[in-house]
């Protein structure tokens, strides 16, 4: 029972555990054991890591690293061209899983989930046990392994499904959580991301207790409204529900720079960066988008969209990078000092052949955090 006399929700976040390169060893038991990048070809342009095996990822492979820099770190590694349906396929029985105990799922990708687990359908009560069997299904039914969180909101339920990866499930209960969020390092945070940790750390700010030492006006002053943001996580708050419905209205991505961008080759470059991680996430979600939208940010914080509706969606980075530069163009970006740029794709399920030049009401979601 929480402070307020409202009974604590159950939520479960469960997150596969490489799951793209993980498909790949179970279908191909040649690859088993075996440093696996599931992603772009290193000899081609602009290839992308859209997963790595464990056993790649032990040579400092990561997600979205670009393929030419993984092959350097793991000369060895084989490189899986991505299977997207099915991996849709096999995400599509691992939530008929989910839906034996709830009907409060929501997807954030294809594989990874919330699940509002207060009132589930089988009556087993504890939410310990049913993300246990719900981890042991998937074993069993499918051959392959998720990591589990488990606590009374969605944010720390994603944070603890991370503690034990691979295969791991973790418990954060209600009196636990303050003093679990006291030791997290700053760039552990979920929503917190290289460039706001480090500007972080530069205020000596290096472990949530240190963040919790800041009120929210201090906080909104340093880092802007999504300091209120910050301000109730460090202290493990989070309102949100569980939302089995949600429909995902756009797919983006950000980067604020060290320093202001003057030649347009070096805006280039970032939006070739911005537009592979939108393609990995909207193939992840098996989606694609007629409109590509580009955010500009100056160094006087003015800040600028432009967008444009194609007759054919698109889920490609190259594609996407292509209109992006376009856009850019158009902004005539020579000698201009910019410290943000952003690239998005939405429009997912209506055709629109319209050039918009400025921003729309129903735009203002595109790159929230």
């Amino acid at each position: 029972m929480s402070e307020t006399g409202i009974p604590f929700r159950k939520i479960i976040h469960i997150d596969m555990d490489a799951f793209y390169a993980s498909v790949e060893q179970r279908d191909n038991p040649e690859l088993k054991g075996k440093p696996i990048i599931v992603g772009g070809s290193p000899e081609g342009r602009g290839g992308v890591v859209a997963t790595a095996s464990y056993e790649a990822r032990k040579y400092g492979i990561r997600s979205a690293m670009p393929s030419k820099t993984a092959l350097r770190l793991c000369p060895a590694a084989i490189f899986v061209k991505p299977r997207f349906q099915a991996y849709k396929d096999v995400s599509e029985k691992i939530r008929a899983i989910f839906h034996r105990y709830t009907d409060l799922v929501e997807p954030l990708s294809l594989d990874e989930a919330y699940l509002d687990v207060t009132n589930d359908k089988a009556g087993i009560g504890s939410a310990i046990d049913i993300a246990k069997q719900i981890r042991q299904a998937i074993q069993e039914e499918l051959q392959l392994t998720a990591s589990a969180g488990v606590s009374v909101n969605k944010f720390v339920a994603k944070m603890a499904s991370d503690i034990n990866k691979p295969d791991g499930l973790t418990f954060i209960g209600p009196s636990a959580i303050a003093g679990f969020m006291e030791k997290l390092p700053v760039e552990k945070f979920h929503g917190v991301g290289k460039v706001t940790a480090e500007k972080m750390k530069s205020m000596g700010l290096h472990t949530g207790a240190e963040l919790k030492q800041l009120t929210k006006n201090e906080l909104t002053k340093h880092f802007g409204k999504v300091g209120n943001f910050y301000y109730n996580i460090v202290r493990g708050i989070d309102d949100r529900s569980v939302e089995p419905y949600r429909e995902t209205k756009s797919i983006s991505a950000e980067d604020t720079f060290p320093y202001d961008l003057t030649d347009p080759e070096e805006m280039y470059k970032a939006i070739d960066g911005l537009a592979a991680t939108v393609s990995r996430r909207a193939q992840q979600h098996a989606m694609k988008g007629r409109t590509v939208t580009l955010k500009i940010k100056y160094s006087d914080f003015k800040q600028i969209t432009r967008n444009l509706s194609l007759s054919v969606p698109l889920d490609d980075a190259e594609e996407i990078a292509a209109v992006a530069k376009k856009l850019l163009d158009g902004t005539e970006p020579d000698d201009k000092l910019i410290r943000l740029l952003g690239v998005g794709i939405s429009n997912f399920g209506q055709q629109s052949v319209n050039h918009h030049r400025n921003k729309k009401p129903g735009q203002l979601g595109l790159f929230e955090d």
